[in-house]
């Protein structure tokens, strides 16, 4: 038997918030999910990206609490270029989604930037700096 990669799960504090900041990168959750305790949509693959509220976890596992802090994570997202690496950062940040590090040339070749979902977690936004090209 061999144990296969299949999901990524995220605990969050609000479904509905975490759903549209999920959607507005291309992630596809069925209708009515941002209103469900547990919500699933495929990625490409078929892996999948898994949302959970707190109140569910809570429920299967009695005595888990949030942990405290954070950034020890992030879900990283490949863009065609550095040009949509730009704009998607505006898009998201114009609608409010807090920004922890605006677009920059890295030094291993990349157009990177960082927002943050409703609840915290660090998503990459990034493209090859040679698709400028």
């Amino acid at each position: 038997m061999t144990a296969r990669f299949n999901a990524i799960g995220l605990v969050v504090s609000d479904m509905a918030a975490s759903v549209t900041f999920y959607r507005r990168l291309g992630f596809a959750f069925p209708e009515g999910a941002g209103q469900a305790p547990h919500a699933e949509a495929e990625l490409p693959g078929g892996i999948r990206l898994l949302l959970d509220t707190e109140e569910s976890v809570r429920s299967f596992t009695p005595g888990w609490e949030p942990p405290a802090g954070g950034g020890r994570h992030s879900l990283a997202l490949l863009c065609d270029t550095p040009a949509e690496v730009d704009a998607l950062y505006a898009e998201l940040t114009g609608a409010g989604c807090r920004g922890e590090r605006a677009p920059w040339d890295a030094f291993w070749g990349q157009r990177y930037a960082v927002v943050n979902d409703p609840d915290g977690h660090g998503v990459d936004l990034f493209a090859p700096l040679a698709a400028a090209q």
